[in-house]
C-alpha cells in the first residue's frame, strides 16, 4: 500500500523540507528536490511509521473491548434481591 498525502498536505510537508533546510543545513534545497526527499520519505520510511502506529490503534481498541463488560455490566436476576431488601427494610 502506498501512502499518498492529499495535495495540500504535500505542498505544505515539501515547503517544511525546504524551510528545514535553509535554517538547518549548510545548503538550499529546491522545491523538486524536496518533492523527491518527501516521496523517498513516504515510500520508504513512513510504512514503518504507519504500522506502528496500526498497532497502537490495535492495542488501545483491544483494550477498551477488553473492558467493555466492565462498562455496561448489568447483574442478573436481581428482581427478588431487590424485592427482599425492600421487605426488610419494611417496618
Amino acid at each position: 500500500m502506498t501512502i499518498e498525502l492529499p495535495k495540500d498536505v504535500r505542498q505544505t510537508a515539501v515547503a517544511s523540507i525546504e524551510r528545514y533546510f535553509q535554517e538547518n543545513m549548510d545548503e538550499k534545497i529546491g522545491n523538486i528536490a524536496a518533492g523527491a526527499l518527501l516521496g523517498f520519505f513516504l515510500e520508504e520510511i513512513a510504512p514503518a511509521i504507519y504500522n506502528r502506529a496500526v498497532a497502537d490503534v490495535q492495542e488501545r481498541l483491544q483494550m477498551r473491548v477488553s473492558e467493555l463488560d466492565i462498562e455496561v455490566h448489568e447483574d442478573e436476576f436481581g428482581y427478588w434481591r431487590r424485592v427482599d431488601r425492600q421487605r426488610r427494610a419494611k417496618p
